[in-house]
């Protein structure tokens, strides 16, 4: 795309939330998240004027004193240009914790017990109407507020903003339009969920895009699925290709990398090292280690659950192997994640009551996000645990063996968006299936150094061939390549239209 192009990105979440500091001022920290992670390299590569939502009250006080305009402001030795976005608190409360988490999220990632919820009655339709409908809007109209020119790139990001494009198509037919959903994509039935004219609104949305990009095949094939069958529409599968109102809407797949250089540079930081000394000085035989949100798609309580019947089965392991779970508690606010953390207390103090001694205690629960601390646990497991229900990509299947230093085995459900380039080199689980995971775990720990290696470096080489730049370009071509009349078959091959 050539580089004079504006290019304007929008997401819920920003690249920093504003937070008092001791002085009484506010200070901008990085904001945590694949997705951050994902357009900071974006903006790294390529200037841009990023929009997000004001989710703190910091946030919506630096929004107020720039007049809700844009601004410049620097994190983590990174430059950003900037808008808050000040939304209504409860269309905002609406938006976030009725409809995009938990509805939109679960339906997504298959969540829903449909024995029992959803109920949807007027108050989740009203959350809709009043709530995603309208932060969308809200943040389609700073977009239309910043733009001055029909060349500019709007790129859109994620599940909270299915309903945004079509407000800019309207007010801007000429804007080119980009969505990339970091989220997995689930099959037709799963979105008869929702009442057939919001779930119409939603898909109107994203198919007012002129690209909208997914993490891997499998979601991509699924949505062109959804189309065809929920909604009648010209699918060409083949190509990739939606027609929706007279125009052709490309439908991508992207995977998203990280930056091994970056990485490697954080794993050596001071702290890291400290971290790996308490480890090492701690650990048994055998490090497994799983690090993650504590969210329900995670799939948490089996992993413990497969565990408990590894030690049952395999009591030769007693004192000799250790499950380091660093979790983060994630969305609080919602009562299943509330609940399920509970859950996942209980399971934990069950487990090491029932294998543990006087000496020993099976599982090492830490609730908490330290970065640091995940790094030196990354070096030195023997096993990595990711065995999440379903998952958009996963990182942490990536950025675990890229550090890790004793040829450490991975075992990966089928069902994230990792398992598409790294399967063949990790342990392929379904999530669902206990004694799968168990038998995984035992093969990892009694499996010969030969394979460790092989396995290990394969994980390496894949992980390391991309870095973000690849992932941002990739998107730049194809949409270069649109913006001048291309139509591309599938993997981005040129076809003549």
């Amino acid at each position: 795309m050539t580089p004079e192009l504006p290019l304007v990105l929008v997401s819920n979440r920003g690249p920093a939330t504003f937070e008092p500091d001791d002085a009484g001022g506010l200070v901008a920290r990085r904001s945590t998240g694949g997705l951050v992670t994902a357009l900071t390299g974006l903006v790294h590569h390529r200037d841009a004027l990023w929009i997000a939502s004001a989710m703190t009250d910091g946030d919506v006080e630096v929004a107020r004193e720039h007049g809700g305009r844009s601004f410049e402001c620097e994190v983590d030795d990174v430059h950003y240009r900037l808008r808050f976005v000040e939304s209504d608190p409860d269309a905002y409360d609406q938006f976030y914790n009725v409809v995009a988490n938990p509805m939109l999220w679960f339906i997504q990632h298959y969540l829903w017990d449909l024995s029992n919820a959803p109920d949807i009655r007027r108050e989740e339709v009203a959350a809709y109407e009043q709530g995603y409908r309208a932060v969308n809007e809200d943040l389609a109209n700073a977009v239309l507020d910043e733009i001055d020119s029909d060349e500019t790139v709007v790129m859109l990001h994620d599940y909270h903003l299915y309903t945004a494009p079509k407000v800019l198509r309207r007010a801007r037919p000429d804007l080119f339009l980009h969505h990339f959903i970091h989220i997995p994509w689930t099959q037709p039935d799963a979105w008869r969920v929702l009442p057939s004219d919001i779930r119409d609104e939603l898909y109107e949305g994203l198919l007012s895009n002129d690209i909208i990009g997914f993490h891997t095949r499998a979601y991509r094939r699924n949505f062109l699925l959804c189309c065809r069958e929920l909604f009648g529409l010209d699918v060409d599968e083949r190509s990739g290709i939606v027609h929706f109102e007279g125009r052709d809407v490309w439908v991508r797949h992207y995977p998203l990398p990280i930056s091994a250089e970056a990485f490697g540079r954080t794993a050596q930081r001071p702290q890291v090292h400290e971290y790996e000394r308490d480890i090492l000085r701690r650990r048994r035989e055998h490090l497994i280690l799983r690090v993650d949100r504590a969210d329900l798609s995670k799939n948490v309580l089996r992993g413990f659950t497969a565990f408990d019947l590894f030690l049952e089965q395999h009591p030769e392991f007693t004192e000799r192997v250790t499950f380091v779970a660093q979790l983060m508690p994630s969305r609080q606010d919602v009562p299943e994640y509330a609940e399920y953390l509970e859950r996942i207390e209980a399971l934990v103090a069950v487990v090491n009551h029932r294998h543990g001694t006087t000496d020993w205690m099976p599982i090492d629960l830490k609730l908490e996000e330290n970065l640091d601390r995940a790094i030196a646990n990354y070096k030195h497991y023997d096993l990595l645990i990711v065995n999440a229900m379903f998952d958009g990509m996963n990182l942490v299947a990536k950025e675990g063996p890229l550090v890790n230093e004793r040829h450490g085995v991975s075992l990966l459900s089928e069902n994230t968006g990792a398992h598409e380039e790294l399967g063949d080199f990790a342990l392929s689980v379904n999530p669902f299936d206990v004694q799968d995971q168990a038998d995984a775990m035992h093969r990892a720990l009694t499996m010969s150094a030969e394979e460790r290696s092989w396995r290990a470096e394969g994980l390496k080489k894949i992980i390391s061939a991309r870095n973000p730049g690849d992932w941002v370009d990739d998107q730049l071509r194809d949409i270069e390549a649109k913006r001048s009349g291309a139509r591309l078959g599938p993997g981005g091959v040129r076809a003549i239209r």
